[in-house]
């Protein structure tokens, strides 16, 4: 099991965002431009970016293939909401939606096995109990295969033989623990297959068969038991403790003779391993001191690992198989600057769905005919940001005060950045944009939030600090019982480096962030109280005994992990660590403004936690914005709720730091925001809520 993400918007989905695959199409700068509301200290002298082309709906999204090649499908508006689409792969101008959900977005899709059924998952308004469903494509039919109240599914495994069914996991009958059930997608007929008590998970191979099962150990991280006959044995095979519980699983090959492993117990950073699992010889296929290894590209006909990724500051393909390398080699010729990215492959391996990510550039998707060495462009997902002024974003090294160096992102405005070098030429306001996790990661690609508070006119910075994961088990466990420590040391010793660098000034940063983001930008303000001019959190929990105290059932085998990395709510200890490191205990020394945006349905950050800090802050007359959304959970899905949002951010930091901010016009009126409290402390607010 991987380190738990357990308050996610982690990594690069601070927000939903897409990773917008890329080419250069020539189109109008116009067309992504917006009013402009005059600003202190900053020249406008670059377009403004519309905040509905970067955080609106994507004309389209999310492209995959059918097994079998004949179909293809994509994310795209119904009535403004994300749905499925699906077309003939010889006639993508033929397609058609396939669903109509009405009120929030279906977040993705997959295909089955047998290419006649488009499978989503979805939830109710935030609170993530998401049911499975599948739309048979011939018929249009559409079936809930887990009618249940309260619970979530998790897809368990999948199988290119047994093309009509698939295993999931149900937490219906206890919502601590996923019992497997064999699904038939054509009858809806679910099968228990074995109960999962104590068990955090399972590994199937290719012909729908339990081999492996998971069960958290007292030592925080995991022990791993073979499965035999539908029988979980009685002694571990291998187990693993907290400063090693990257180690996990990777899956078997379709014959079932070889297991992948990515596993840190020999090494700093997660090697990728083959084990034999008839004798049980592992060999190591892949590995680099720099960065955790495990997402690999796999024949979708065998199973065998064919390559495998490096990201450190950037992202690398490293290739096992050459015949694989060509065809990178040839699409990155084709496709010219950025990361050669593949989204979906047919069984047998002859189409590929493909793009490439320039970062500042506009993104597009094809389809690769890999026999005919032919591109066929599908569409561009965000054509708003043809022509739009975007910019690059740098991978910078950064060193803590220990000495530890933090993998870091850099955005520049084009006015503190002229040649693009990532370097500035003049100190500007800074959004120091922290990810979610926290046990997850920035990564170097296109990013809606940095090309939006760039375009403003304000530098980015995105800090992977202690605890991040991808960076090996020490820079992971370094992180340990560190919330409000180190952990939040590390950003300050990021923002003294962009002092230094010339990137900002001293009195002109400002802390943003969701999740862990939003953690950490209330701790920016309450430990720190005059570091940052501002702070913006999105679903940031102040109170770490009662995020401990109510976090869902089902999450149920990593609590102890997480107690081994926040501290334990049990003991006096582990209260007493909790308790220094929420910032609601020190609410009263806040003394910059602070905008907090909140889903009320959230079930990983609860309303409570918003509230809590709010009321007190205003038990002490300290001025705080509160905006709560009654329709959203763990972070913003609807485009209008996620433009509204950001729109009074945007205010918020013109007003803070000065930057340019486009008028709130009806952004706000056309979301479901709840203005709690402090309207009257951001700029046009009080006007603008009014319906």
């Amino acid at each position: 099991m991987t380190p738990v993400r357990a308050f996610g918007l982690a990594s690069r989905s601070l927000l939903p965002l897409s990773l917008a695959l890329a080419a250069t199409l020539p189109a109008a700068a116009h067309a992504a431009t917006a009013p402009v509301a005059k600003a202190d200290g900053l020249v406008a002298e670059t377009p403004l970016i519309a905040r509905s082309a970067l955080f609106g709906n994507p004309v389209k999204s999310g492209a995959q293939l059918s097994p079998d090649g004949q179909w293809l499908s994509w994310m795209a508006p119904v009535n403004g909401v994300m749905n499925v689409w699906v077309a003939p792969a010889d006639k993508p101008e033929a397609a058609k939606s396939i669903t109509e959900s009405k009120d929030r977005p279906i977040p993705s899709h997959f295909w089955s096995g047998n290419s006649q059924q488009v499978l989503f998952i979805k939830d109710n308004a935030g609170d993530e109990n998401f049911h499975l469903y599948g739309v048979d494509i011939k018929t249009g039919t559409q079936r809930d295969y887990t009618p249940f109240d309260k619970v979530r599914v998790r897809p368990t495994g999948f199988s290119t033989r047994r093309v009509d069914e698939i295993l999931i996991g149900i937490n219906n009958r206890d919502p601590r623990w996923h019992d497997v059930h064999l699904l038939n997608l054509k009858t809806g007929e679910l099968k228990l297959v074995m109960q999962a008590d104590g068990y955090a998970g399972f590994q199937a191979d290719n012909d729908l068969n339990l081999r492996l099962a998971m069960r958290p150990n007292g030592a925080g991280g995991m022990d791993f038991f073979k499965v035999q006959d539908g029988k979980v044995e009685d002694k571990p095979s291998l187990s693993t403790n907290l400063e090693n519980s990257s180690t996990s699983p990777l899956g078997f090959t379709h014959d079932g003779k070889t297991l992948y492993w990515m596993d840190s117990r020999e090494t700093d950073t997660t090697a990728v391993i083959a084990e034999d699992v008839a004798s049980g010889k592992r060999t190591v296929l892949a590995q680099d001191a720099r960065a955790d290894l495990g997402a690999t590209l796999r024949d979708p006909a065998s199973g065998v690992v064919q390559a495998y990724a490096v990201e450190y500051l950037n992202s690398e393909w490293k290739f096992l198989d050459k015949t694989l390398q060509a065809d990178f080699d040839w699409l990155q010729k084709q496709l010219g600057k950025g990361e050669v990215y593949v989204a979906s492959r047919t069984r047998n391996d002859d189409k590929w769905i493909v793009g490439i990510d320039p970062v500042s550039k506009v993104a597009a998707t094809y389809l690769y005919d890999r026999k005919a060495k032919k591109l066929q462009a599908l569409y561009v997902a965000r054509p708003e940001l043809q022509g739009a002024p975007l910019v690059d974003m740098h991978g910078v090294e950064i060193k803590a005060r220990d000495g530890l160096i933090l993998p870091s992102y850099l955005t520049l405005p084009k006015e503190a950045d002229k040649n693009g070098d990532g370097k500035a030429d003049k100190p500007v306001p800074l959004v120091l944009l922290v990810h979610g996790g926290p046990w997850g990661r920035d990564g170097h690609g296109y990013n809606g939030y940095h090309q939006w508070l760039a375009n403003r006119g304000y530098a980015v910075l995105s800090v992977n600090f202690r605890a991040s994961t991808g960076f090996g088990k020490k820079f992971l466990n370094a992180g340990n019982k560190q919330w409000g420590l180190t952990m939040h040391k590390d950003l300050l010793d990021a923002v003294d480096w962009a002092v230094k660098q010339g990137v900002t000034t001293q009195d002109k940063v400002a802390i943003m962030g969701g999740s862990y983001g939003g953690y950490a930008a209330l701790a920016g303000v309450a430990f720190t109280p005059t570091t940052f001019a501002c702070a913006v959190d999105i679903v940031g929990p102040s109170n770490l005994e009662t995020l401990l105290g109510t976090i869902p059932p089902y999450w149920e085998a990593g609590k102890k992990q997480m107690y081994s990395r926040m501290g334990d709510p049990t003991t006096e200890e582990g209260k007493a660590i909790l308790r220094a490191a929420s910032p609601l205990y020190k609410a009263d020394q806040i003394v910059r403004p602070l905008l907090i945006g909140q889903g009320a349905n959230d079930p990983r950050v609860k309303q409570a936690e918003s509230d809590q800090i709010v009321q007190a802050m205003q038990v002490k007359k300290i001025p705080v914005t509160y905006v709560l959304y009654p329709d959203e959970g763990h972070g913003f899905n609807k485009p209008n709720n996620r433009i509204g949002f950001n729109a009074v951010a945007e205010s918020f930091l013109g007003q803070c730091l000065g930057g340019r901010v486009e008028p709130l016009g009806e952004t706000v009126r056309q979301s479901t925001a709840q203005i709690v409290t402090g309207a009257e402390h951001v700029p046009g607010l009080e006007a603008a809520a009014k319906k």
